[in-house]
C-alpha cells in the first residue's frame, strides 16, 4: 500500500495540512515510522553497529513529552515480515514496557487496523505512511516530519500539522468518495505509463507531483458517475494493451479499493481489555494459541509466522563488507535449533535467504532436534519444566549451567552468547575485550544509572572502520539475536537481557583501538569494574567441566595474553 509521490504533493501544503498545537488526546502511532524517525533524525551513529542507549534516551524523553501534555499513545507496530532491525525494535520494546506504553504488534498489515482504531477512538494517528492520506479519519493525520515534540511549548502543546480528508478534497475539489480510487489509480502498474499530466489545465506549471496532480484533475471531471464507471474508463487509457490484461488491471483496482475500507478495530480490545487480536485464517492451523500473545506484545518477532505458516526466514544484512562471509552464519546451529523447536515433528526444510557478496541466496536448511529438546512440543512449550528450557539452550550455545555462577541474572545469556561467538568466530583477543567491557560498564552505569565511561573519546570516529574488526562485532550481534529469539521461544529460562545497556557501537570500537596499546585495568582502573570483568571473562574463557585444554584453542590463546592482568577469573569474595 501506499501512493509514492503523494507526501511530496500533500505534506507541505497548509491549506491541506494546517498548523496546530496538540495535546490532551489519544494518538495512535505508527511504532515502525517512529522507530526510524527517532534514530536517524537523532543523527545516532550508523557505521559502528548502532548506538541503543542513545537510542533509548530519545523514546524515552519522546513519550515524556507525550505525558506533559496529556497525550495517550497507543502504539501499533507491523508483526509481518519485513526489513525492521529487530535489535532497535528489542531496545523499542523494553523501553515501552518500562515507560508503560501500550503497544501491540499486529499480525499482518497494520495501517488498516491503526486507521481503523484511530477512527473508532476519534484521534489522530501519527505516521508518515501516505496511506492515511486516504483513509477517512475524523482526526487526522499528524505527520512524524512535522511534528516538533523537542520544540514544545508550555502550556499551548507539540507544535504540528494536521491533514484531513475534507480539507484534501475541498482543496482539490474532489469528492472524498473518490479517494480511494485515486489510490488505486495512482499505483496500478498496469496504469502506470498513462499521461495523467496531461489533464492538467492549460498554464499550470510542471511539477514533480504533476502527475498525481493530473490525475486528480481527470477524476474532477468524473463528478456523477460510479465507480465501476471510473474504474473502467481507466483502463481504457492503458497504452498497448489486450482486453485480457485490462481486465485483469480493472480487477486489481477493485481488490486496492478495498484496503481502504476501514472494518471494526480488531486493537480496542487488546488495549482495553488484553484480548489477543485473532490471527488470519490461514495461519490458524500452524500457530498454537500460546504463540499469539508474545507475537502480540512483540517479544517472538514476525520471522515466527513466516516460519511457521511458509517454512522461510530472510535474514537481515548487517552493514558489513561484501567480500566477508555474512555474519549470519556464525549463528547458524542457534537458528537450526530454533527451527527444531518450531517445526518440530512436521519435518522438511526451512528456505533461509542470506546475502553472498553483494547478492540475496536461498538455501534450504534443515532443523536440528536434538538432546533435550526432543522432550519438548510447540503447543506446550510453556508448561514444560523450566529446567529442561533451560538445558536446550545452555546445550545450543555450548555452555554448561555451573560456568554462569556467579554472572549477574540479565548477563547470562549474553555471557553465554559470548562463550558460542568466541568459539564459533575466533576473533582477536582485543575484540573481546572490548565487548566484555563495555559490556560490564553497561552493567555497572544501569545499576547506578550513571554514565561513568559511557562516551569516552570519539575523535578516532573519523579514521577509516576496520571492516574486519566490525564483521567480528556483527558476528557477536547476530549470535545475540538468534540466542535471544530462541530464549523467548522457550518462555525465558534465562532472563532477557536489557539490550539498551549491552552493546554501543562507537565506544567498543574506540576500546578495541585502546586495547591494542593499553590493557583494561590501565583503561578503568574501578574496582567493582574489575572484579565484574574479571567473572566474565572466567565464565567466556574457562575450559569446560572435564574437557582438556587444547592448546592453540581459542580460550588457551585469550588465557595466555591475559594471564598478566592479574584478574582472577573467580569473584574474589568467593
Amino acid at each position: 500500500m501506499g501512493v509514492k509521490g503523494l507526501s511530496s504533493l500533500i505534506k507541505d501544503n497548509r491549506r491541506i495540512s494546517p498548523d496546530i498545537h496538540f495535546r490532551d488526546s489519544k494518538l495512535v502511532v505508527d511504532g515502525n515510522n517512529l522507530i526510524y524517525h527517532l534514530y536517524f533524525s537523532s543523527n545516532l551513529d550508523q557505521n559502528h553497529g548502532g548506538e541503543y542507549l542513545a537510542f533509548q534516551v530519545q523514546v524515552q524523553a519522546f513519550f515524556k513529552t507525550l505525558a506533559d501534555y496529556d497525550i495517550k499513545p497507543y502504539v501499533v507496530m507491523e508483526g509481518g515480515k519485513g526489513t525492521s532491525d529487530i535489535k532497535l525494535e528489542t531496545v523499542f520494546r523494553q523501553t515501552l514496557n518500562e515507560l508503560k506504553v501500550p503497544m501491540v504488534k499486529c499480525f499482518r498489515e497494520a495501517d488498516g487496523l491503526r486507521a481503523a482504531l484511530a477512527k473508532e477512538w476519534c484521534c489522530p494517528v501519527l505516521s508518515t505512511d501516505s496511506d492515511f492520506y486516504i483513509f477517512d479519519l475524523p482526526r487526522g493525520l499528524l505527520h512524524l516530519d512535522h511534528f516538533k515534540w523537542r520544540a514544545a511549548e508550555t502550556h499551548r502543546g507539540i507544535p504540528c500539522r494536521r491533514y484531513t480528508t475534507s480539507n484534501s478534497c475541498t482543496f482539490f475539489n474532489i469528492d472524498r468518495r473518490l479517494l480511494p480510487v485515486f489510490a488505486s489509480l495512482a499505483g496500478n502498474d498496469y496504469l502506470r505509463d498513462v499521461r495523467w499530466a496531461r489533464y492538467l489545465p492549460a498554464g499550470i506549471p510542471t511539477i514533480s507531483a504533476a502527475n498525481l496532480e493530473g490525475l486528480l484533475c481527470w477524476l474532477r471531471d468524473k463528478k456523477g458517475q460510479t465507480t465501476k464507471d471510473i474504474l473502467t474508463a481507466a483502463t481504457k487509457l492503458i497504452p498497448s494493451k489486450s482486453q485480457q490484461e485490462r481486465t485483469e488491471a480493472l480487477k486489481m483496482l477493485k481488490t486496492a479499493m478495498l484496503e481502504y475500507e476501514l472494518p471494526s478495530s480488531s486493537l480496542r480490545g487488546f488495549f482495553s481489555e488484553g484480548t489477543v487480536p485473532p490471527l488470519p485464517a490461514g495461519m490458524l492451523i500452524f500457530v498454537p494459541d500460546w504463540v499469539r500473545a508474545p507475537l502480540a506484545r512483540g517479544e517472538l518477532s514476525g520471522d515466527v509466522l513466516d516460519l511457521l505458516v511458509h517454512r522461510r526466514n530472510i535474514l537481515r544484512t548487517q552493514g558489513e563488507h561484501s567480500d566477508l562471509q555474512s555474519s549470519n552464519l556464525t549463528s547458524k546451529h542457534i537458528r537450526q535449533v530454533w527451527y527444531g523447536l518450531l517445526l518440530g515433528q512436521r519435518g522438511g526444510e526451512v528456505l533461509e535467504a542470506d546475502r553472498v557478496g553483494l547478492e540475496l541466496i536461498s538455501d534450504n536448511v534443515q532443523p536440528l532436534v536434538q538432546g533435550a529438546a526432543q522432550t519438548l512440543r510447540l503447543d506446550s512449550l510453556p508448561q514444560a519444566d523450566r529446567a529442561v528450557r533451560l538445558r536446550v539452550c545452555l546445550e545450543t550455545l555450548g555452555v554448561e549451567e555451573e560456568t554462569l555462577e556467579g554472572v549477574p541474572a540479565h548477563l547470562r545469556l549474553p555471557v553465554a552468547v559470548t562463550r558460542y561467538w568466541l568459539r564459533r568466530a575466533s576473533p582477536e583477543p582485543t575484540v573481546l575485550k572490548a565487548l566484555l567491557m563495555v559490556m560490564v560498564q553497561g552493567e555497572l552505569n544501569r545499576q547506578t544509572g550513571g554514565t561513568t565511561g559511557w562516551q569516552g573519546d570519539t575523535s578516532h570516529i573519523s579514521q577509516p572502520l576496520d571492516c574486519v574488526v566490525a564483521h567480528s562485532f556483527n558476528q557477536w550481534q547476530a549470535c545475540l539475536k538468534d540466542a535471544s529469539q530462541l530464549n523467548l521461544l522457550l518462555c525465558k529460562p534465562l532472563p532477557e537481557p536489557h539490550f539498551a545497556w549491552l552493546y554501543q557501537g562507537r565506544l567498543v570500537h574506540q576500546r578495541q583501538k585502546q586495547l591494542q596499546q593499553r590493557e583494561p585495568e590501565d583503561i578503568v582502573q574501578d574496582d567493582q569494574f574489575r572484579r565484574l570483568y574479571g567473572r566474565l571473562l572466567g565464565a567466556v574463557t574457562q575450559p569446560d567441566p572435564g574437557a582438556n585444554r587444547r592448546a592453540g584453542g581459542p580460550e588457551a590463546q585469550l588465557r595466555a595474553s591475559m594471564e598478566h592482568l592479574h584478574l582472577n577469573t573467580q569473584d574474589e569474595e568467593e
